[in-house]
């Protein structure tokens, strides 16, 4: 199948990736008005490391959207519960009603990428698999005006573009071409194994904390739990080097007993899935004709889970920022990604160095609790343009 078959030779955006934070800008661009091209290098509908969790002002984001009664429908169950261990104490905190939302989620990537990505090609952007980026196209001016496409055949196509948008991760090749600059770098790192299992009986998300390491238990699709182990990422290769799931469960066990044994029990599907762990970053994210979002623009520890949240909360200002078109607005847009993200990446930085005791872990929760809903307050004051549901 030729990917690269009938691309407009120009579009008024261009996204270089496809999952949840470049979707879900394009389906607000296509929404708005924009002729939009998306790519990914990854099959339609292919997984990918995910903590899976979206924070309120996630699920907020998909009500506004339209798509949460998709992703609902889906077999996404409702978190109305989350609980916090901390040794030996449990404090269970119940999800309330608030922004027009009364539970949490945390839909599977084969989920939530899909729906994001069936939404924006219902709101008429053009998406391609199998494409990657070569390398971008420049004017006189050294502005961005188009990027250089190939796909698996070998195949490349030129396409011109007044915006072209990084939404291709941490490794962003759109952020290494356009030389864009970390200007706050993350310390505290976490490692962590994370598998999916069934037979597990939870009442909504479990996120346990003791000395050196944390654990989390996160219903998701198809009757699973998403389970994870974290330590330091200085830690990480010792504990988890031979026998990974021998290691996965002693660190749950380190967490709880109960836990660990549930787990020991259930049945795991497929296999665990290892992340070493990197610092996190808030980037620079515009410059003349480009722009970043996502992981490509701002990463923080996954140890918070709030990377999905961020990933959609920055779509809807990025596309708000590039519809309206004035000079300065993408400078506003990253001015405003970053007074939104500071407090959470510092507070989720101390989180991922494990150098805290119980009681000070549970202050920084507290703390990571008041700034997620000083967020959503934040959010529901900024002026977006009025995207119209497919």
């Amino acid at each position: 199948m030729n990917t690269l078959h009938a691309l407009k030779p120009r579009y008024d955006v261009v996204i270089i990736g496809a999952r949840c934070a470049g979707a879900a800008t394009a389906l607000l661009l296509a929404r708005a008005g924009c002729k939009v091209l998306v790519i990914d290098r990854s099959a339609y509908g292919s997984d990918t490391l995910s903590t899976h969790a979206l924070m309120r002002m996630g699920v907020v984001q998909l009500e506004r959207w339209g798509l949460l009664p998709t992703v609902m429908a889906a077999g996404t169950p409702a978190i109305h519960m989350t609980t916090f261990h901390y040794g030996r104490e449990s404090i269970s905190v119940r999800i309330k009603p608030e922004h027009g939302v009364g539970h949490l989620c945390a839909p599977r990537r084969t989920v939530l990428d899909r729906i994001l990505i069936d939404a924006a090609r219902s709101a008429g952007a053009d998406v391609r698999h199998g494409v990657t980026l070569c390398e971008l196209q420049r004017d006189v001016d050294n502005r961005v005006v188009g990027a250089w496409l190939e796909n698996g055949d070998g195949g490349r196509v030129g396409v011109r573009c007044d915006v072209l948008i990084g939404a291709d991760g941490l490794q962003s090749a759109v952020a290494r071409l356009v030389e864009a600059e970390s200007y706050v770098q993350g310390m505290g790192v976490s490692g962590c194994v994370y598998g999916y299992f069934q037979n597990v009986e939870r009442d909504g998300s479990h996120w346990h904390f003791v000395e050196n390491a944390a654990a989390g238990v996160i219903p998701t699709n198809d009757g699973q739990h998403c389970i994870f182990a974290s330590v330091p990422r200085s830690a990480f290769t010792a504990t988890f080097r031979g026998d990974i799931e021998r290691a996965f469960l002693q660190v749950l066990e380190a967490n709880s007993a109960k836990l660990s044994a549930d787990v020991a029990r259930a049945r795991l599907i497929g296999r665990l899935h290892a992340f070493a762990g990197v610092p996190g970053h808030i980037r620079q994210s515009h410059g003349p004709g480009w722009a970043l979002v996502g992981d490509a623009g701002y990463f923080k520890d996954p140890l918070t889970a709030h990377g999905i949240t961020d990933a959609l909360r920055d779509a809807e200002l990025l596309s708000g920022a590039i519809v309206d078109g004035r000079p300065g607005a993408l400078a506003a847009y990253q001015h405003q990604r970053d007074g939104l993200s500071r407090d959470l990446f510092q507070i989720t930085d101390s989180i991922a160095s494990f150098r805290w005791s119980l009681d000070e872990v549970k202050a920084l929760h507290a703390q990571l609790s008041a700034a997620m809903r000083a967020e959503c307050e934040r959010m529901a004051g900024i002026a977006v343009p009025a995207y119209h549901a497919a």
